[in-house]
């Protein structure tokens, strides 16, 4: 098996090239939008970069010969579970691209486009021997995320009050495994791994309680690992991001805490916006507080040359909108304070509701994935007080544990939105990605 990437400026330029260096039996695999890192990479074009497989006939004849027991038989049952999560599927999805699956037990060359020369072959982790199940465990993760990753995306409710208290007769009407002490030593292992990746013990048993109440006894350990992904990306719902407004400039509020990455976080929406999207942006900032984070807003604006303001008043903040009106986006910096200060909490809500009725708003809280859980269920609640919002988890570089990011979904019900994982502007910033975070929250890996 030869994977290899192409970059080109549309995708179709680079699968052409793929197709003539490689040939037509390519595959391709992935799609996605690349550009340099470093903040001057904002005047860099965006290139299309294609990931195509193609299998020779050596590959071919390892694999028919490898012992692949049972796998043909587990990929049908996976795909008969999410044909027929599709069909019940009323929301809209994340369009899937095709994906080759790799021999099992041979290694890919990966060939990389910076090298003439092969750069070392993949080699795969063996499974720990000693525990049976554990092995399984990692086969199946490699089946999952060439069979459900990126996979669907499901519009679904969170359901907070169902998580706050277990009932005890909803515990009587779990399903009896006796007899079938692997299937319930598998649900233990996830259920031991969903917790040691920080998610809540009360949603942790939630959510493999409500598996286990529609698994029966005897299914195959892949089928019940992918009731669980898909019930946790129903949990996560559909992230929700910055939209335009139907008629004049969307005004988008930043808030949260100190020193969780505000500022940093605008100037890279900013950058996309300005620059990938051609939108016409303008930087203010309300967070008088502190001089340095005004001037490297300022700083931010004058490499994008947008409009930039500071903010002291509610009055100026009517000003600077009806000096704006011919614009698509304009982002707000608002002070960090102590969830904890009731004054300053007051005047946060005047502030973001001295637009109600002028513009269309939105409100990001933004809270660091590195923060405990009980000080960031402290924050959601203080903002609540003040106005809805979406979330924006930052800093997810600086933790090995995500389990926060479906703690915090579940208690507040808000909808995620991005993500950061760095300091680069305009890089590190996505949207949230359900599927990737359910596969490294069950024990997959980046």
């Amino acid at each position: 098996m030869i994977i290899k990437k192409f970059q080109a400026k549309t995708e179709s330029e680079a699968t052409e090239a793929a197709r003539k260096e490689l040939g037509v039996n390519v595959v391709v695999m992935n799609v996605r939008n690349v550009k340099k890192k470093g903040i001057f990479s904002i005047f860099s074009p965006q290139m299309v970069e294609v990931t195509v497989a193609l299998e020779d006939d050596t590959d071919r004849a390892i694999q028919e010969k490898a012992n692949v027991r049972n796998i043909t038989e587990a990929l049908g049952k996976v795909n008969s579970i999410v044909e027929k999560a599709e069909r019940s599927d009323r929301g809209d999805r994340y369009e899937r691209p095709q994906v080759v699956r790799t021999n099992v037990s041979t290694p890919p060359k990966i060939v990389d486009d910076d090298d003439d020369e092969p750069v070392k072959p993949v080699t795969y982790d063996r499974p720990r021997s000693g525990n049976i199940l554990e092995e399984k465990l990692d086969s199946l993760q490699n089946l999952l995320e060439e069979k459900l990753s990126p996979g669907q995306d499901r519009s679904g409710k969170s359901d907070k009050s169902k998580n706050d208290g277990k009932k005890e007769d909803d515990r009587s009407k779990e399903k009896d495994f006796e007899g079938d002490d692997e299937l319930s030593k598998f649900f233990e292992i996830l259920h031991t791994t969903l917790v040691d990746n920080e998610v809540r013990e009360e949603y942790a048993t939630s959510i493999i309680e409500e598996t286990q109440k529609t698994t029966k006894a005897g299914t195959p350990f892949d089928v019940a690992l992918a009731g669980i992904y898909q019930k946790m990306i129903l949990k996560f719902e559909k992230p929700i991001c910055i939209s335009p407004s139907e008629k004049g400039p969307k005004v988008v509020f930043f808030v949260g805490p100190t020193g969780v990455g505000k500022t940093t976080t605008i100037a890279k929406i900013a950058s996309k916006f300005s620059v990938e999207q051609k939108k016409k942006i303008a930087l203010l900032t309300a967070d008088t507080y502190r001089i340095a984070a005004a001037e490297q807003l300022r700083t931010y604006a004058d490499i994008l040359e947008v409009p930039f303001r500071i903010i002291y008043t509610i009055e100026e903040m009517e000003s600077a909108l009806d000096d704006l009106t011919d614009f698509d986006y304009v982002l707000v910096d608002t002070a960090g304070h102590s969830h904890q200060n009731s004054e300053q909490k007051n005047i946060m809500g005047e502030f973001i509701h001295s637009v109600d009725g002028m513009v269309e708003k939105e409100v990001y809280l933004v809270v660091s994935a590195t923060t405990k859980y009980r000080d960031l269920v402290s924050i959601a609640d203080a903002y609540s007080e003040i106005t809805d919002y979406k979330l924006i988890f930052t800093k997810l570089d600086e933790t090995t544990a995500l389990g926060n990011l479906l703690n915090l979904k579940l208690y507040t019900a808000a909808p995620l939105s991005y993500i950061t994982c760095g300091q680069n502007v305009p890089d590190d910033i996505e949207q949230f990605n359900p599927q990737g975070t359910v596969k490294l929250l069950l024990g997959g890996k980046k």
